[in-house]
């Protein structure tokens, strides 16, 4: 049924919400379009609210295909994993070098998706009997993906195979010093604008030659088809008779945190992988991951925002100032004293992260606030002596903030390396490869949504212009990315039995963002300041009608959104956020997460 206080975004498309059209932070409120006998006939088909309809066909879910998308199940949307190029030919070497008992060697990437498709590819090894080593790359000293002389010394080390997860798709260079030595297995997942390296087997659904049509995975999501069918070509050759064959689905939890962090989208198989995959975690069997749950105070069954939110920053903290395999060797720790105190090592090398990132976030936004400005449709901020570890974090906040595609570096010793992060829409990654491929760039790469790259710093002129012109439709964006809203809500309206409906089509994230409501007519009882030196905001309202509604509002310790709420009291206002059902010594409330607000 529907719920009484919701209003239907049935006003005409090119109306804004509330009437809306610049809030406090310069958005415009705007209508998700949604086919309301579309979304009436799946609330009947499936017996669910009218609402849940309703959300499903706003995301362009049809009839045939909400049910697989509220209950997602890896029996419907797990490929065969053969579907892949080269998957036979890797599953079969892995295969071997189980039965003959090899050394393997991972070559893992330093971020979080590196960091589980690693732990997951060595976990699998070793399951299998095999003596399974593992190697990370320094950020600083050795840059991103496979270089010659670790590659070498694996090789001297005795692997005579050597999977490249996460990395090594454009490695050509580097893996030659493995020819002749060991075989070369990759795993990846990164856009490649050409032939792989004449390698043993390069596993990749961004290949221009693979027709997987998974171009959305994650590496770990491939390295998990992997290990499926690495299983399959043990089954068939009889390896698991007279032995347990490990459960490879218990690894899902490292798929699900991969996925959430490295921005996949949630649809499809990445849905299914997530969902199942958070079940996992909330078992807590994985030392490691337990206890970067408990370091990052996750008491409640986790979800696809702790996973981005408390663990990935952690994750990632590791390849970005700390010591760049410890996040690895975590998720692989057995022992739950010993996965504690490094989640707390973890723990502490993200705090240092964080004030790291704090001294080039207000320089670096103040340069952006110039490229706006000038007009120009990427913004490019460079800063010597920039810490290489924060300059994607604070490119996705400038991104955020100014609704440009956004690449920040760091210059040392005359070479500028950075990390950019795109807008739906405009390509960042295949940019960043034209440039390189024109000999503008030292290095670079990525996908469509974020990319890595480093130049001398005398080129700067020549990559900015270029990337402004490849990218030029940026110009047409406005100032600051609209907001998409569901419908209106009053204050009474936004209750526990709503909230609860809007969780149905959990996970949230890219590719199936949690739902806006607008909250008309609020008044904000009570504000405060909580948190880590205050950067939250707790609020409590209250609503023309009556009804009364908590709400809370993140990442603000300064800005105009946060100088409005503290200082409303009384007056009534438009807000926008989600809503949460939340529970706290068993019982169940509800909250709304403030995202943006207007007068009303």
């Amino acid at each position: 049924m529907a719920n009484p206080g919701l209003l239907e975004a049935e006003a005409p498309a090119a109306e804004s919400v509330l009437g809306v059209s610049r809030s406090v932070t310069g958005r415009r409120w705007v209508w998700r379009a949604a086919d309301a006998r579309t979304g009436l006939a799946i609330a009947q088909r499936l017996d669910v609210p009218e609402l849940v309809g309703r959300l499903l066909a706003a995301r362009g879910i049809g009839v045939e295909a909400a049910a697989d998308f509220l209950e997602p199940r890896l029996r419907a949307l797990m490929p065969d994993p053969s579907c892949l190029r080269d998957m036979d030919r890797a599953a079969e070497r892995l295969a071997e070098a189980v039965r003959a008992g090899e050394r393997v060697s991972v070559f893992a990437d330093y971020d979080a998706d590196g960091a589980c498709a690693g732990a997951l590819t060595v976990r699998v090894l070793r399951d299998l009997g095999v003596a399974a080593s593992h190697y990370v790359p320094d950020r600083i000293k050795e840059g991103y993906g496979p270089n010659a002389p670790a590659i070498a010394a694996l090789c001297e080390a005795g692997a005579t195979l050597i999977v490249c997860v996460d990395c090594g798709i454009a490695a050509h260079q580097a893996l030659e010093a493995a020819r002749g030595r060991a075989d070369v297995v990759v795993l990846d997942h990164h856009k490649a604008e050409g032939p792989p390296p004449p390698i043993l087997a390069a596993v990749n659904p961004n290949r221009l030659d693979c027709n997987s049509g998974l171009r959305t995975l994650c590496a770990a999501a491939v390295c998990f088809m992997t290990a499926v069918a690495l299983h399959r070509s043990l089954r068939k050759s009889g390896f698991f008779e007279g032995r347990a064959e490990p459960p490879l689905l218990d690894l899902l939890d490292l798929v699900a945190t991969a996925t959430v962090c490295d921005v996949m989208p949630l649809t499809g198989l990445n849905r299914a992988l997530v969902s199942q995959g958070l079940r996992v975690m909330a078992r807590r069997g994985r030392p490691g991951v337990a206890a970067l749950l408990e370091v990052a105070g996750v008491k409640d069954a986790p979800t696809a925002h702790s996973l981005g939110f408390a663990l990935g920053p952690r994750i990632n903290a590791s390849g970005r100032i700390g010591e760049s395999d410890l996040a690895l060797r975590l998720l692989l720790e057995e022992d739950p004293l010993e996965a504690r105190a490094m989640a707390e090592r973890l723990d502490s090398t993200n705090r240092r992260r964080q004030e790291v990132e704090a001294e080039v976030m207000g320089t670096a936004m103040g340069m952006a606030e110039q490229g706006m400005a000038a007009g120009h449709p990427v913004l490019m901020i460079c800063g010597e002596g920039w810490h290489p570890g924060v300059v994607g974090i604070v490119a996705g906040r400038v991104k955020e903030r100014f609704n440009r595609p956004a690449l920040v570096a760091g210059v040392a010793d005359g070479l500028a390396k950075g990390s950019g992060r795109s807008v739906p829409g405009l390509d960042l990654g295949a940019a960043i490869i034209a440039a390189r491929q024109a000999g503008l760039l030292e290095t670079g790469g990525g996908h469509a949504m974020a990319a890595g790259f480093s130049f001398r710093a005398e080129r700067r002129e020549a990559v900015h212009a270029f990337l402004n012109e490849r990218l030029a439709a940026a110009t047409a964006l406005p100032d600051a990315a609209a907001l998409v809203v569901e419908g209106t809500l009053s204050v009474a309206a936004a209750n526990t039995v709503l909230a609860e409906q809007v969780g149905r089509l959990a996970p949230f994230g890219t590719g199936n963002e949690e739902p806006v409501f607008a909250i008309r007519h609020a008044r904000v009882v009570r504000a405060d300041r909580v948190g880590k030196e205050g950067g939250t905001i707790r609020l409590f309202l209250e609503g023309e009608g009556g009804g009364r509604l908590k709400a809370v509002c993140f990442r603000a310790k300064e800005g105009p959104l946060a100088e409005l709420l503290l200082k409303a009291r009384g007056t009534p206002l438009h807000l926008c956020g989600t809503l949460r059902a939340e529970s706290w010594n068993g019982e169940v409330s509800t909250s709304l997460h403030v995202q943006d607000a207007a007068p009303a």
